[in-house]
């Protein structure tokens, strides 16, 4: 009997406030105003536009796609969700540590975050300002997972935190959300028992790669600039045995198919490379559930992706992900991950607008 047969056997999962049903007059798109992160100003010290989050929801409201009652407001996920992957150690390394025993500072945070003032506030601020934000987009995306089965395609206006894995953060990831999610509906979701992430942010998704490195029910495809952080060599490879094939090259590694971008690519080959994989991935499996890490730090201009992709060839790349699940008939759960420009925020809500002109995305429940 498998370790998650045996859990549900036994009823041994918690009890979680983020597994909820939704009215018929909602869309399954998640967000709470405390997504967005503001403290003394010293976000501003990290080119994330770390406000874009409510940006997004502001732009859908103003086109009369949503309003306040039509939307999912996102829960904090507790310590008991996110002990689903992470361990105690990590979760108390992000809440004590200790200089000379007399002070509670916020080291390792600041290491997360990139901010390193933050290492000399004290963890209660911390707690509040930075990482309890994370914590609730990360149970929105918890949350997204569910209404994707529910209602075919859920998107989560935050998370997309792909460089924390179960025992270390980084590249402002605190908590990782993606792995939770598919965590949590292989334990609690009959139908879902194989996932695919695209990941299709600037950067190498090796949080939810370490975490899947041995789990064969998940297949990562990822695209990212070769060049850029986190460069982790060890998530890339797989350990144990076997392989996966990519057209005629068998590709060892957590990343089942892969593309590694040069400096400044720009919309046509991008475009091309990420449909080819795309269609050869999904006709080699079919999974229950599509996750897709929707970076914008593509965007041409982005200090920190490297890449020349214009606004209009960030809206075809989702477009061509959705068209892709829609074909297949997979339901897909969306996260906003990366975008380090101030236009990225207009760009994901004209990317979900033109989703719901095109009828990828509507308030239908199935």
């Amino acid at each position: 009997m498998s370790e998650q047969n045996s859990r549900k056997k036994d009823n041994l999962l918690h009890n979680t406030k983020l597994y909820i049903d939704i009215l018929s007059t909602q869309w399954p798109i998640v967000y709470s105003p405390d997504y967005n992160i503001s403290f003394l100003g010293l976000e501003k010290l990290h080119p994330f536009d770390s406000g874009k989050w409510g940006k997004i929801v502001y732009f859908l409201k103003e086109e009369k796609m949503i309003n306040d009652e039509s939307i999912v407001k996102a829960q904090e996920a507790q310590e008991d969700d996110l002990l689903v992957v992470h361990s105690k150690r990590y979760l108390n390394k992000l809440k004590n540590h200790f200089l000379e025993g007399l002070q509670e500072w916020s080291f390792i945070v600041a290491t997360i975050t990139e901010i390193l003032p933050v290492a000399f506030l004290p963890n209660f601020i911390i707690q509040r300002k930075v990482l309890r934000p994370f914590r609730t987009q990360t149970g929105g995306t918890i949350m997204a997972g569910k209404l994707a089965i529910d209602r075919g395609w859920a998107i989560n206006v935050g998370g997309g935190f792909h460089h924390c894995s179960s025992e270390q953060g980084g590249g402002f990831c605190a908590y990782a959300d993606i792995t939770l999610a598919i965590k949590f509906l292989f334990e609690r979701v009959e139908a879902v028992s194989t996932a695919m992430i695209i990941d299709l942010d600037a950067h190498q998704g090796n949080g939810h790669e370490r975490d899947f490195m041995d789990d064969n029910r998940v297949y990562i495809m990822d695209v990212f600039n070769r060049y850029i952080y986190p460069g982790d060599g060890f998530a890339k490879l797989r350990a144990g045995t076997g392989g996966y094939m990519t057209g005629s090259n068998l590709l060892a590694g957590a990343i089942k198919w892969k593309i590694e971008l040069d400096w400044d690519t720009e919309d046509s080959e991008y475009l091309q490379k990420v449909e080819t994989l795309m269609s050869k991935a999904l006709q080699e499996v079919t999974p229950d559930i599509i996750v897709y890490n929707a970076g914008t730090d593509i965007l041409d201009g982005d200090q920190l992706g490297g890449l020349a992709i214009s606004p209009q060839g960030i809206i075809k790349r989702d477009q061509a992900v959705f068209e892709a699940a829609q074909k297949h008939k997979i339901p897909i759960l969306m996260v906003t991950s990366g975008g380090y420009q101030r236009s990225t925020a207009r760009i994901i809500a004209d990317s979900i607008l033109n989703l719901h002109r095109l009828q990828l995305i509507d308030q239908r429940v199935l």
